[in-house]
């Protein structure tokens, strides 16, 4: 979010906008995939919710925050 972003999910095309804000370089996405792969890093997304989620809980602390 410290980057403008609505959430914290961090896709291809914001990392890609994030490296040319910053670094003053264009990327294309399939080469930005390629390097981040070399670094290690791959997507992840939850197979399912966690069975303990309390939905009022998160409700409330999104409230709160």
């Amino acid at each position: 979010m410290a980057h403008g972003s609505p959430d914290q999910s961090w896709t291809r095309a914001r990392i890609k906008t994030l490296i040319g804000r910053r670094f003053d370089k264009n990327m294309t996405l399939s080469a930005l995939a390629q390097m981040l792969h070399r670094h290690g890093f791959s997507h992840q997304v939850p197979a399912r919710r966690a069975v303990e989620r309390n939905k009022e809980a998160v409700t409330g602390w999104r409230k709160e925050t």
